[in-house]
């Protein structure tokens, strides 16, 4: 498996749990009665599915097959499988502490991805995701801020 591959299937798994993890706080918002809030997790979601469809697109490109399969330890590590458990109790303010951390944790994903030795062609993609990546985190912090 090429380097671009590894970073690739890490960060994929990185996004997807992303993606699962504002979903699963955008149904406690609803549950909670923060339909606006939801929405925009709802959105977010969906943008990091869209990232890593994007990163799926470019390893096949390449060649390279990325296996999704992992081991329940390396699963139950990923930022947002954490944050997720998180979710069950909290209220809206829980939720976007929990958002807040792992957007922190996609992050230091793209940093490290962007430190290891991969192609110029997929950092240039990677600098572009993570500018995307870094206005999410910025929103959710925004909103965490706003409620005080």
């Amino acid at each position: 498996m090429s380097n671009d591959a590894a970073v690739t299937k890490d960060l994929m798994k990185t996004l997807e749990d992303g993606r699962d993890g504002f979903a699963a706080g955008a149904e406690k918002l609803d549950k909670d009665g923060e339909p606006a809030l939801a929405q925009t997790f709802r959105d977010l979601g969906t943008t990091r599915g869209q990232l890593s469809d994007e990163l799926r697109v470019i390893a096949a490109s390449y060649g390279d097959q990325i296996d999704e399969s992992g081991t329940v330890a390396a699963k139950a590590h990923r930022g947002w499988m954490a944050v997720k458990d998180a979710l069950t109790g909290s209220d809206p303010d829980g939720v976007l502490d929990a958002a807040e951390q792992g957007e922190d944790h996609v992050v230091s994903k793209y940093e490290d991805a962007l430190a290891e030795d991969i192609s110029p062609e997929f950092k240039v993609v990677l600098q572009r995701q993570l500018v995307e990546i870094r206005s999410a985190n910025d929103q959710v912090k925004a909103l965490r801020a706003s409620r005080g």
